[in-house]
């Protein structure tokens, strides 16, 4: 078992160390969200607030503007990769380095060790971003509280490289069902198969273009995949139900109702019987020429991307909060076995946020 306590003396490296070693799996966030409030309320110039497993803390400065730094406190489950381990050529190893504990461990740095910004601060610490939506702490807040998360500009500290992603894709998953008639498979011309009735389905996939709009001189990259198809009986049935899961990930200037009429449209006249919505979030457009986000950009430096994915972005959007996704983590070890984080990474992560909140 972890200790109960957070050191914020620790560099932000060593830090992130000590909350792989705190295993907070989707649902499982209390201990840790404990140990991060208890370590934000010995600090005399935050105000801290709780909300489930969700913590909160602000300065009052009275500055002209305020920022939001925020991030997930859970990860996916553990794959035999805790505690963590630093190999000798400065990579940290763990469950959640990469995403997203770095990222909170500048946040947590940034909270302990800039008592002064030249703009006032709220940091969000909140739980079960890795599952299902409706269980999205950040979510919960903003529906309960959403003047905690009042704010000018914000950054989400998701695994981008060190580079700044503007905004982030829309995800719509849909269930498209196909029916036929049971029948025994040694006399199959008694029935219709509905698994053959998807076929169109497919053809439709496999046939599709996708767009590639630029936004904010970002280009984003939709997808329209197929991630799953269930059907079947027994062995020897001719089955009379089949289901495609499709995902559409499309770029931020479509809205949600255009996203859904645009997949209602591409699979019209392909035999579908039942067209389900099975889950939904926004995307959020880059919002790169706002002020604050220029600021930003000049303060880390290199060149904005595009986010592919959905990432909280989208919530703070919703609130009309502009914001980007910009922290020390690589997407691409994400989730992985062999998750890990360059420490150099994490060090100038926080450097870079410290010399835009202090400069």
């Amino acid at each position: 078992m972890p200790e109960t306590a957070l050191d914020l003396t620790l560099d932000a490296a060593q830090l992130t160390a000590r909350l792989v070693d705190f295993p907070s799996v989707s649902g499982d966030e209390k201990a840790l969200a404990d140990a991060i409030e208890e370590a934000l309320r010995a600090l005399p110039h935050l105000t801290v607030d709780r909300y489930g497993n969700n913590v909160v803390a602000r300065t009052r400065l009275g500055r002209a503007e305020r920022v939001v730094l925020a991030g997930h406190i859970d990860t996916v489950p553990i794959a035999d990769n805790v505690p963590s381990r630093l190999d000798d050529d400065g990579f940290l190893w763990g469950c959640g380095t990469s995403d997203m504990k770095s990222g909170v461990a500048v946040q947590l740095r940034i909270a302990a060790t800039v008592p002064a910004p030249n703009r006032d601060l709220t940091f969000v610490f909140y739980d079960n971003e890795e599952v299902a939506a409706h269980l999205n702490g950040l979510g919960h807040v903003a529906e309960a509280h959403p003047d905690w998360l009042t704010g000018d500009f914000a950054v989400l500290l998701e695994p981008s490289n060190g580079q700044v992603e503007g905004g982030c894709q829309g995800t719509l998953r849909v269930l498209l069902r196909t029916a036929g008639e049971r029948a025994h498979s040694g006399r199959s011309w008694m029935g219709s198969n509905a698994i053959h009735a998807a076929a169109p389905i497919l053809a439709r996939l496999a046939a599709y273009e996708a767009r590639l709009p630029v936004i904010d001189g970002l280009e984003y990259h939709e997808g329209l995949s197929a991630v799953r198809i269930e059907g079947g009986v027994a062995n020897n049935v001719i089955p009379d139900v089949c289901t495609v899961t499709v995902n559409f990930r499309y770029a931020p200037d479509r809205s949600e109702e255009e996203a859904l009429a645009h997949v209602r449209e591409v699979f019209e006249g392909c035999g579908v019987e039942e067209f389900i919505v099975d889950d939904h979030s926004g995307a959020a457009l880059p919002g790169l020429s706002h002020p604050a986000a220029m600021a930003f950009m000049a303060a880390v430096g290199g060149k904005p991307m595009p986010k592919f994915g959905w990432t909280d972005v989208s919530r703070f959007s919703a609130l009309g909060v502009p914001a980007v996704n910009y922290g020390p983590g690589d997407p691409l070890l994400a989730h992985k076995r062999d998750e890990r984080v360059g420490t150099r990474w994490i060090t100038h992560c926080e450097e870079r946020l410290r010399a835009w909140l202090t400069s």
